[in-house]
């Protein structure tokens, strides 16, 4: 097995981990592995990485890791451990996931066509789970379906999975319970071919796609729900998620995974691209044509490639309206202005806007979930989000760091009919740009985080000195450590 990057790989020590398809016990497993990281040579202090005609760039997964691997004889050997994870999506939004090893979506694994792999995946659930590896053309025994091709790995259980990959693409892993699904547990899972595609792109990033239904004074997913509040891309949303960065002129690639319920269109603005792979593979040229947005449905994946050749921050984002917006599911608030409030304290199907009893628009329904604490519903009173009381112009939930302007409004917003809308998030009143900075925010125009919500990131097509700056910024914030950890694409030439 011989290196054809000239950079070292990352590896995963451990002691005790073999090769076996059956499931262990708690007692049989040694799990304590150690990393080592380590980035990819470069041409210039603040300089990409550069790669070899032909090879490969890695993918880069904003606000994920890449699972390292060690090498064992010419098997790479990864650890996936399935467990409980506490996840920040937006500041102050802490939510209750599941998912491997302490991310939701987990790590991203990549490998180069014509690897020997072996997965050993350890249970800390509380409950039984199994892999499965969405698409892949592997032995049945591998293929991780609980109850016909395996038993299902106990809590505190392992079990070892180990395939060669001849295939090429964006592929996925993700528990095979469905609600486990829906609390998070998927992870890219990408297979570089052994020669670049043609033609090469410089960037190439993965954006993962999922939706929870956050109840009223909880912070665990209602797994069973049909609609969803809080929308995320690689497990935040929208003004946290991490834009993606390119030099103009660049050439780009983006990889669209979704595992959720919904189907979502994905845009690009500024740019016109291709739609090159799906969750099958490389699509042959032939098919290519071009367009802007793309239909993502559930358990694909969509590979989109374009030049980066228009100067600017521009929105990528999930173009169905009630995904671009944070905590909003029929009429689940905050809303930011009503006269009166409006308490907590339905079941599900009232709280998350399923009606009983007549239709959604018959009078008798009225918006009943707020964020109050008192003890009854009106859900059976008609009560609206206007007009706005003129002694008390604002009752705004205040965002922790958020800017606060004042409105911008007509005077006679009352007036029209509409105004205003439960969702209406006004703004730069939820702008919260100082929350939310990171490098890769450097230099966007101020109050932007308050028009970003949901499934909503920037790919920013930036000259060369400024994104040499976001580079240098990102070095320093840090330190020692790598932004994204690069693993090498070992070859395996036999």
């Amino acid at each position: 097995m011989s290196s054809r990057r000239g950079f070292l790989q990352n590896f995963l020590a451990g002691a005790g981990l073999f090769a076996s398809t059956r499931v262990l016990s708690a007692q049989e497993m040694n799990s304590s592995p150690a990393t080592l990281e380590t980035q990819p040579k470069r041409s210039g202090k603040n300089a990409p990485p550069q790669y070899p005609h032909g090879i490969p760039v890695p993918v880069q997964t904003p606000d994920i890791p890449n699972l390292p691997f060690h090498m064992d004889g010419k098997v790479k050997e990864f650890h996936l451990i399935a467990e409980p994870v506490k996840q920040e999506i937006v500041p102050g939004q802490v939510i209750d996931l599941w998912g491997y090893n302490g991310s939701a979506p987990g790590p991203t694994i990549q490998i180069t066509q014509g690897d020997r792999v072996r997965i050993i995946v350890d249970n800390h659930l509380p409950e039984p789970t199994a892999m499965h590896w969405h698409g892949f053309e592997v032995l049945y025994d591998m293929d991780g379906s609980p109850g016909a091709s395996q038993d299902p790995i106990p809590p505190g259980g392992r079990f070892v999975y180990e395939f060669t990959l001849n295939q090429q693409g964006t592929y996925f892993y993700h528990s095979h319970m469905a609600m486990q699904e829906m609390m998070g547990m998927i992870g890219a899972f990408i297979m570089h071919p052994k020669e670049a595609y043609s033609p090469r792109v410089d960037q190439d990033f993965a954006v993962i796609m999922q939706e929870y239904a956050i109840l009223p004074n909880s912070s665990v997913p209602n797994s069973m729900n049909m609609e969803f509040n809080w929308l995320t891309f690689n497990g935040k949303s929208g003004p946290a998620t991490t834009p993606l960065i390119v030099r103009h002129g660049e050439r780009v690639r983006i990889r669209l995974i979704n595992l959720g319920m919904d189907h979502h269109p994905i845009h690009l603005h500024g740019h016109q691209f291709v739609v090159t792979g799906t969750e099958g593979g490389r699509q042959p040229e032939s098919t290519w044509g071009p367009g802007n947005t793309v239909l993502v449905g559930v358990a694909q994946s969509r590979d989109v490639e374009f030049a980066a050749n228009n100067p600017g921050d521009w929105m990528l984002h999930c173009h169905l309206p009630h995904h671009m917006m944070n905590q909003m599911s029929s009429s689940v608030g905050p809303m930011s202005r009503r006269s009166t409030m409006l308490p907590a304290g339905e079941g599900m199907e009232q709280g998350m806007g399923m009606p009983r009893g007549g239709n959604a628009t018959s009078p008798e329904n009225g918006p009943s979930l707020g964020r109050g604490m008192a003890g009854g519903s009106a859900a059976e009173r008609a009560t609206t989000n206007s007009p706005l009381n003129s002694a008390r112009p604002m009752q705004a939930q205040h965002t922790p760091g958020a800017q606060m302007p004042a409105p911008d409004v007509s005077k006679n917003a009352n007036s029209v009919p509409g105004f205003p809308q439960d969702a209406f998030m006004e703004g730069p009143m939820m702008a919260m740009d100082a929350t939310v900075d990171k490098p890769e925010n450097y230099g966007l125009r101020p109050g932007w985080s308050g028009f970003m919500g949901g499934m909503m990131t920037f790919v920013r097509v930036l000259p060369p000195e400024t994104y040499d700056h976001i580079m240098q910024l990102r070095q320093k914030q840090n330190g020692a450590k790598p932004a994204q950890q690069m693993p090498a694409m070992e070859h395996n030439d036999e």
